[in-house]
């Protein structure tokens, strides 16, 4: 089955950056696949920040990190990345990677939409 970890997650100071790292395993390459990034801050629901088709070309990004966040993928490491500029309070909390198959990317900020998920990597911003 589908394996993801997260990692890069750690304490910013607001207006700073991060990456964050989601390693894919145990299935054979699909170009069909979206891979996602969740954000649940504390007592929040956990809602989409980005999503990517692993062949490339098509992106999403929430319009709430839009400008800041940007997703993307290498595919030679099965690897997706969050690279998150002028961090705010706000993004602080879990964020998870999800793999899933969405008939389209209309689709792909819907939590349904996804069939394996990591166990999260923790983002603390300090102001």
């Amino acid at each position: 089955q589908v394996q993801l970890v997260e990692s890069g997650g750690g304490l910013v100071q607001a207006g700073g950056s991060a990456r964050l790292s989601c390693v894919v395993s145990g299935g054979t390459s699909n170009t069909y696949a979206v891979m996602g990034w969740f954000h649940q801050a504390p007592g929040k629901e956990r809602e989409s920040v980005a999503a990517i088709r692993w062949s490339g070309g098509y992106t999403y990004v929430a319009d709430s990190v839009k400008g800041r966040f940007s997703i993307s993928r290498d595919s030679a490491k099965n690897t997706v990345y969050l690279q998150m500029n002028s961090l705010k309070p706000e993004d602080a909390g879990v964020y998870y990677c999800a793999v899933g198959f969405p008939q389209t990317m209309n689709r792909a900020s819907e939590e349904r939409s996804y069939d394996y998920w990591g166990q999260g990597t923790q983002v603390t911003v300090s102001s």
